[in-house]
């Protein structure tokens, strides 16, 4: 699997590449394309070449429309030309035919916006997620599923409790599990976010990556990865984004930000 490849090369850490408004004038750049794109692209060749995978969130791109599009498409090449892998954080669910054309846009490798993995959402059922997922599989990519996000709003979904006793995450986690078993590719992930309170989840069953969100600015640390995940700690590909970027557009500065992440995940897996 390329990611385990990668992760025993470059250490455990996923950094969002996520051009907000405020990111953007805190970097002294203009909230427009050319901002964007300085932004985005000196994120990437500050960071790509020492860090496992880069997430860049579709959602800041896609807000200038075409151009800010095709900014994301030049972003993940640079990610792909340095040697890390590419997480579009693009959190697509729907059914039948829509799902098929978000499978060929985002993991089909003739498609400009093809990443190495994608987030997706579960919620209108995990057997929607089926042209992606096989989609995927054929293309040797990856999907990370929602499970427990790191937003607190999510509990009311994700925390609900079905007439079998499962959690609604819970049963998506078996669901991951499931295709996993059965496909063979250990590609499917789930999210589940860094910043859970209570007992960790149960990922025994996983047979596949774990997405985990909130380092840093959300509030979780990594010393609160162990209490979280338990034995599931190996299968953790920690995210941090504000607490690298707002280092910039210091390259320098980032670098240093994300080689004491890399090294503090590093502490806890000796």
């Amino acid at each position: 699997m390329r990611l385990a490849s990668v992760v025993a090369e470059r250490g455990p850490l996923c950094v969002g590449v996520d051009p907000h408004a405020a990111l953007l004038r805190d970097w002294g750049l203009g909230d427009d394309v050319a901002g964007l794109e300085r932004f985005a692209r000196t994120a990437v060749a500050a960071l790509a070449d020492r860090v496992a995978v880069l997430k860049p969130q579709s959602a800041f791109f896609e807000r200038f429309g075409s151009r800010g599009i095709a900014v994301l498409e030049r972003v993940l090449a640079d990610i792909r030309a340095a040697g890390a892998l590419a997480l579009l954080d693009v959190k697509r669910g729907d059914v039948g035919s829509t799902m098929e054309a978000y499978a060929a846009g985002y993991v089909d490798p003739a498609s400009p916006l093809a990443a190495d993995a994608v987030t997706a959402s579960p919620y209108l059922g995990f057997g929607s997620l089926r042209p992606l997922l096989d989609r995927a599989r054929d293309a040797g990519a990856g999907v990370f599923v929602l499970a427990l996000t790191s937003n607190p709003e999510g509990a009311e979904v994700q925390a609900a409790v079905g007439a079998d006793g499962r959690t609604v995450a819970g049963r998506i986690l078996d669901a991951v599990g499931a295709e996993n078993a059965r496909s063979g590719s250990g590609s499917v992930g789930a999210v589940v976010g860094a910043t859970l309170a209570g007992s960790a989840p149960d990922l025994s069953q996983l047979g596949g990556p774990v997405l985990a969100p909130g380092v840093g600015a959300q509030g979780a640390t990594v010393a609160d990865l162990p209490r979280v995940f338990g034995a599931a700690l190996p299968q953790v590909l920690p995210s941090a984004s504000r607490q690298v970027l707002r280092h910039g557009p210091s390259a320098p500065a980032m670098r240093a930000a994300a080689d004491e992440l890399r090294d503090a995940l590093a502490a806890l897996r000796t």
